[in-house]
């Protein structure tokens, strides 16, 4: 298993948090021991529109003089035009689906193997079957896209922040409706609390997709400072064989954030959890 460590909270997300340029990320997530980094997809850091292609190549570079891999990338869930794979709206769905491309297109300038489908919502005047629909056609239009660039797409349940993809099952359901062999499903341990459900009957559920984990405790506080029994979420790891990242996404939502705090706090106590199992060196 892998570490990765997710840019929002050192960029501004969602709330007007302090931002740093996304060199300054990479060398100070470097610098911790991390893996890898999880880049979300919104300015300053990574809108697909406002990266030149010499941009894209000093932030590839600067990855490389600081042996960091890009784990996954994951669009904005929300604000500006929305980004709303299941709006009603279909012009909203057609600037969503554009969008997802020129993000795949971004993590393949990047070396990045993973790309998150956040499904989208609904509200009133649709209902949860036109969604889903919606949805599914995203989804395989982007899938199909995403593979010619040997892309990975990866279905997330967000209980906290959206009313389709909720849990386990509904991320299984729609990857496998895709149809697509580049599908597979991820979860978040914090999601997984919303609903009261225990994290690591995830892992057991998606087992052979399960392609990416987020990891967080309590109110996105880092590892073993809330109520998550880590052990068992290792555990079940270990015994599924899971090989990616364990990429931390966490200390956004609040104005107390102090991202280096966050970083430095997480990896110092998953890397004594993981070496506990015989899963980091």
């Amino acid at each position: 298993m892998k570490l990765s460590f997710n840019t929002w909270v050192y960029n501004s997300f969602p709330s007007m948090l302090p931002f740093y340029p996304l060199e300054e990320v990479i060398s100070r997530i470097a610098a911790f021991g991390y893996d890898g980094i999880e880049i979300g997809c919104a300015s300053p850091h990574a809108w697909p529109d406002y990266l030149s292609t010499q941009r894209r190549k000093e932030i590839l570079q600067h990855l490389k003089r600081n042996n960091l891999n890009v784990a996954a990338m994951l669009p904005a869930p929300g604000g500006g035009p929305g980004v709303n794979p299941s709006s009603a709206l279909k012009e909203e769905r057609e600037f969503t689906i554009n969008h997802y491309k020129e993000v795949i297109r971004l993590a393949h300038d990047w070396e990045c193997p993973t790309v998150m489908w956040l499904a989208g919502w609904f509200g009133f005047g649709m209902n949860k079957q036109e969604a889903w629909k919606y949805s599914r056609e995203g989804l395989q239009d982007v899938a199909k896209y995403a593979k010619d660039l040997g892309i990975t797409l990866v279905v997330e349940p967000q209980a906290a922040d959206c009313n389709l993809i909720e849990s386990a099952d509904d991320a299984l359901q729609l990857a496998e409706e895709s149809g697509e062999s580049n599908v597979k499903v991820m979860f978040d341990t914090f999601h997984a609390l919303y609903r009261n459900e225990v994290p690591s009957d995830y892992v057991y559920k998606m087992k052979d997709k399960l392609h990416h984990v987020h990891i967080s405790d309590d109110d996105r506080l880092p590892p073993g400072q809330g109520t998550v029994n880590w052990d068992s979420v290792l555990k079940a790891l270990k015994e599924i064989d899971y090989k990616g990242y364990l990429s931390m996404e966490i200390g956004f939502g609040t104005r107390k954030a102090d991202p280096d705090w966050y970083a430095k706090t997480s990896i110092d106590y998953l890397t004594e959890k993981l070496k506990g199992i015989g899963c980091k060196s």
